[in-house]
């Protein structure tokens, strides 16, 4: 007889989320640590520290305030340094993917930063996307389109991201073909890399030969979510929690497939509506895209599962200035390296 799954029946209650974090710009993705330490994504080229009694810091080698002092918000969204996805390097420092300089770079603790990668085969890299380090200390990187201004990659007829690694062997392309490629996760095994395709709404899995390979790609979970899917995080009964970007909801999908919706910031707006049915006409524009967002965590874009025992979750936006949060009836996976 199968274990009952702890998220039978789970819903999350908009007014029991307790808020983390203050005038944040851009918080997209989350790194939390065993004592209840979060770093946070920020759009001023770093990353801020909030601490466990709330007092919090930017970490960054040089402020930038390209996004707060935008004037057009299409702009705010896709020029200047926008740090997006995080990974702790094996030392504690921080790999961070610039969705807005398309290079994955390295960040230590006190704001010295270098330039990793920012080609590939001896072409510009694209639109950097997310990074994450594997128990083996390999890199794992999604490129999630080589248009410049992502917005116009929000498309149903375009799939040119991939996913790389780098590993002793250097930096290089491992699986291709993806419709607007965004987080990645392992399952706890490492068996298996499973990739957010945003724009295909769907999550694609393949499995991870020991030299880093993919093979037997398959969809897992429903063939479309009917939205788009921004970042991913595993449970640890085998769960794949999730957000849907701009229609603002946070899932889960069973180990069986099923897709459940936890939390519904949305409910079923015009706006999102509207953005769907332009993008099956592929008609979709900035001001469309714009228009959408809830008031819990506008631009849902990912879940952490933080605190000491792993049952904190944390929700991180483009558009939100602090981190929502909510108690989760399960623990998370942990992270490589502070959890391990």
């Amino acid at each position: 007889m199968m274990p009952k799954n702890p998220i039978d029946g789970f819903q999350i209650d908009p007014e029991t989320l307790v808020y983390v974090g203050q005038d944040l710009q851009r918080p997209e993705c989350i790194l939390a640590e065993r004592d209840g330490s979060l770093w946070s994504a920020d759009a001023r080229g770093g990353v801020m520290h909030i601490r466990p009694d709330g007092s919090q810091s930017l970490i960054a080698q040089q402020t930038q305030t390209e996004f707060s002092s935008a004037g057009d918000d299409a702009r705010r969204f896709t020029e200047g340094t926008l740090p997006n996805g995080l990974a702790f390097a094996r030392n504690g420092d921080f790999l961070i993917s610039n969705f807005g300089t398309d290079r994955l770079e390295l960040m230590t603790r006190t704001g010295e930063s270098e330039v990793l990668h920012d080609q590939i085969d001896g072409r510009p890299i694209g639109k950097v996307n997310f990074v994450l380090r594997d128990s083996k200390d390999r890199i794992w990187l999604t490129v999630s389109t080589m248009i410049p201004n992502w917005m116009e990659a929000t498309s149903p007829n375009l799939a040119d991201g991939y996913v790389a690694l780098a590993d002793e062997n250097g930096l290089r392309i491992v699986a291709d073909g993806f419709a607007f490629t965004n987080e990645i996760r392992l399952d706890a095994a490492e068996e298996w890399l499973y990739v957010v395709e945003t724009t295909g709404m769907r999550i694609t899995r393949l499995r991870v030969q020991p030299d880093g390979s993919l093979s037997d790609r398959e969809t897992f979970g429903p063939q479309s979510h009917g939205a788009f899917i921004d970042g991913i995080a595993f449970d640890a009964f085998g769960n794949l929690w999730g957000t849907h970007i701009m229609t603002d909801h946070i899932f889960a999908i069973t180990p069986e497939g099923d897709l459940r919706i936890l939390l519904d910031d949305d409910k079923g707006s015009d706006a999102g509506k509207s953005l769907i049915a332009a993008f099956e006409q592929d008609r979709v524009t900035p001001n469309l895209q714009l228009a959408c967002g809830g008031t819990i965590a506008p631009w849902m874009a990912s879940v952490t599962f933080g605190s000491p025992d792993l049952q904190t979750v944390y929700i991180g936006s483009l558009r939100g200035t602090s981190i929502p949060c909510f108690r989760a009836p399960v623990a998370g996976l942990p992270m490589v390296h502070w959890y391990d």
